[in-house]
C-alpha cells in the first residue's frame, strides 16, 4: 500500500539585528535550551567574510522553532536585542511591495521592538517588527509588516493618533521613496505660498499686499521680523489659486520693491529645503573632500607646462649660440707645436700653421691628438 508522504514541518527560523561579533556557537548556546538543532549558519560577506547581521536557526522539530519563537524573540544576544521570526514567511517581493506594512512615528524611546510587536500583535499575524535605532538608541519611529494587508489597515483605523506612554503617534501606511518623492512633487506642483526675499526694512504686509494683490486673492501675508520688531527682509504671501500664486512669481521676478531688486520664487518647506542641501553636498561631496588633489594635479600640470617652456627656450638659446658663435682659436707655442705633431707624424699638414703661430682646432686634428695617445 502506498503512503502519501507528509510533508515535513518547517522548523527554521531567521535571527535578525545580530551584533556583528555574534558567531554560530554564541547562537547555538541561546536557542539550544528550546531543543535540538539541526544548523545554524551566519550570513557573511563573499568578500571580507563580515557579518551581515542575520543568521538562520534550523531545528530538527518545529514545536522546538516554535519554542525559541515565542521565549526569544527580542531578548537580548551579546547586548544587542534580536528579531526572530519564521524564515519561511520571510517573501522579500511582499517586502518591497509594501503591502500589510504600517508606519509608525512620534514614538516614545523608551518604546522598544518588544512593546511595538505586543501592541500590534491583537491586530493579525506579524511577519516582522522592527524600532529603527542608532548609536543613542530609538529614533522614535518603527515599522510593521502585517502578513495581510486588511489586518494593516485595521491596526491604522485604530491606534493612528493613539497615545503611546502619553505621546500621540502617527500610524499609516508605508510609503516607499518613490511615492514619497511623488507626493512631495504633486505637492510643489500646486503650490500657493510664494516666498520674497531682499526687500528693504521699510516694507511691511500692507506694502506686500499692495504689490501682489493685482495677481489675485491672497489669503495671507507675513514679514519675519527679529525680537526687536525690524523687518528681517524676507517675508511670505499666500494666495488662494495655484494659478495665481504661479504668475506672481513669473511676473515678479527680477522686479524692485523700494529700489531693491527682489527674489520671488515657491516657498518651501524646511524638510525639502534640507533634502535639496543634502543632495547638492552628496553630489559636490568628492570635490568638496579632496581639494588637496586637485590642487596637486593643478600643480603638476603647470610644472610640466612650464618644464617644457623651459626646455624648449633653452634649447632655442642653444642653437642661436651655436650658430652665432665664433670659431675658437687656441694660441700655442710654435716649438711645443712642433714636438706634437713630430709624434704624430703630421709636420707637413701643419707647417704653414707653425709659422703663422697659430693653429684652427679641426677634426683632424682631434684625430691626429688621439692617435698620438694611442702610441
Amino acid at each position: 500500500m502506498n503512503q502519501r508522504p507528509s510533508s515535513r514541518p518547517k522548523a527554521s527560523l531567521y535571527v535578525g539585528d545580530i551584533h556583528q561579533h555574534v558567531t554560530e556557537a554564541m547562537l547555538y548556546n541561546h536557542f539550544s535550551p528550546a531543543g535540538t538543532i539541526h544548523s545554524i549558519r551566519v550570513c557573511r560577506d563573499r568578500v571580507n567574510k563580515r557579518s551581515l547581521g542575520y543568521a538562520y536557526v534550523n531545528f530538527k522539530r518545529s514545536v522546538d522553532a516554535e519554542h525559541a519563537l515565542d521565549f526569544l524573540n527580542f531578548k537580548l544576544t551579546d547586548g544587542s536585542p534580536i528579531r526572530v521570526t519564521w524564515a519561511h514567511q520571510r517573501d522579500p517581493t511582499m517586502t518591497k511591495s509594501g503591502v500589510g506594512k504600517v508606519f509608525i512615528k512620534n514614538l516614545d524611546t523608551s518604546i522598544d521592538n518588544e512593546n511595538l510587536y505586543d501592541t500590534f500583535s491583537g491586530f493579525g499575524k506579524i511577519l516582522s517588527s522592527k524600532i529603527a535605532c542608532g548609536n543613542n538608541g530609538s529614533k522614535g519611529y518603527g515599522f510593521v509588516q502585517f502578513e495581510t494587508a486588511e489586518a494593516a489597515e485595521k491596526s491604522i483605523e485604530r491606534l493612528d493618533g493613539m497615545l503611546f506612554n502619553d505621546r500621540k503617534a502617527f500610524v499609516g501606511r508605508f510609503k516607499s521613496r518613490k511615492e514619497r518623492q511623488a507626493e512631495r512633487f504633486g505637492s510643489c506642483a500646486k503650490f500657493t505660498n510664494i516666498y520674497i526675499k531682499n526687500f528693504g526694512q521699510d516694507v511691511d504686509e500692507q506694502k506686500l499686499t499692495e504689490v501682489f494683490s493685482k495677481y489675485g486673492k491672497i489669503t495671507s501675508v507675513c514679514v519675519m521680523k527679529d525680537e526687536n520688531g525690524k523687518s528681517r527682509g524676507f517675508g511670505f504671501v499666500n494666495f488662494e489659486r495655484h494659478e495665481d500664486a504661479q504668475k506672481a512669481v513669473d511676473d515678479m521676478k527680477g522686479m524692485q520693491i523700494s529700489g531693491k531688486l527682489i527674489y520671488v520664487g515657491r516657498a518651501q518647506k524646511r524638510l525639502e529645503r534640507q533634502s535639496k542641501l543634502k543632495r547638492w553636498f552628496q553630489q559636490n561631496q568628492a570635490r568638496m573632500t579632496c581639494p588637496s588633489k586637485q590642487l596637486q594635479h593643478m600643480s603638476a600640470q603647470i610644472h610640466s607646462k612650464t618644464k617644457a617652456q623651459v626646455k624648449v627656450q633653452t634649447l632655442t638659446q642653444e642653437n642661436a649660440q651655436v650658430e652665432t658663435q665664433p670659431k675658437v682659436h687656441v694660441w700655442t707655442h710654435p716649438q711645443a707645436q712642433v714636438q706634437t705633431l713630430a709624434q704624430a707624424n703630421v709636420q707637413t699638414q701643419l707647417q704653414a700653421q707653425i709659422q703663422t703661430g697659430t693653429q684652427v682646432l679641426t677634426h683632424d686634428f682631434t684625430l691626429a691628438l688621439v692617435s698620438m695617445q694611442q702610441v
